[in-house]
């Protein structure tokens, strides 16, 4: 799992993943239906702070390890 996070103006204002599975069909389903969830728990919270997502334990853990690395890495 790979996020990229947008700040402007001392805000999350976007958080795109690059890269979100492997090739496993059914990571991908899970993954498709959590990523823009998550990125909406992300945007209201305005930090990586968020409950995962039900069934998506594995992609949430991710992604959220992910962003938070991101987002330290800009001084958020």
């Amino acid at each position: 799992m790979q996020v990229q996070v947008t700040i402007s103006g001392g805000q999350i204002t976007d958080v795109t993943a690059l890269q979100i599975t492997g090739p496993e069909r059914r990571s991908v389903q899970i993954s498709n239906a959590a990523v823009p969830m998550l990125r909406q728990e992300v945007l209201s919270a305005q930090s990586a702070n968020v409950s995962m997502i039900g069934g998506a334990t594995y992609t949430s853990a991710g992604y959220l390890r992910s962003l938070q690395s991101a987002l330290d890495q800009a001084g958020f």
